[in-house]
């Protein structure tokens, strides 16, 4: 259900590193979700005491063409629609991992085509912030 990279370095700078790879590709980070720290502040109003992520944000973001191209190829792909790479690290591990989730299958080939350029997009930016 995801692909998840394990990037070197302290997490404020693969943080840092991701958010200008995308905005290197021309794209806009519409919104940034602020996982760790809501998880933490609802934590406390359910009872949960376990810290799930010691850091942890999402970058959503659209590519008005990728978007496009997939959207033509089958208007119901709006569901797929912003996208999402995760940065985060975990409680007792150092390593800081990117993630993002995986296309869905698909027996429409121009949708499959379409959500291969959208994997290979994300890839790029997660290779160039690395």
């Amino acid at each position: 259900y995801s692909v998840q990279f394990k990037a070197q370095g302290a997490y404020q700078d693969v943080r840092d590193a991701l958010q200008m790879a995308i905005e290197g590709k021309g794209l806009k980070v519409n919104h940034t979700n602020l996982i760790a720290e809501m998880l933490e502040r609802t934590g406390k109003d359910i009872g949960a005491t376990k810290q799930v992520y010691t850091a942890g944000e999402q970058f959503e973001f659209c590519s008005a063409t990728v978007s496009r191209t997939m959207m033509e190829a089958d208007p119901h792909a709006i569901a797929l629609c912003p996208y999402i790479i995760s940065v985060y690290t975990i409680p007792g591990d150092k390593t800081v991992y990117i993630a993002y989730r995986k296309p869905p299958a698909t027996s429409n080939p121009a949708l499959k085509q379409a959500l291969a350029e959208v994997e290979q997009m994300i890839t790029e930016i997660i290779q160039d912030a690395m």
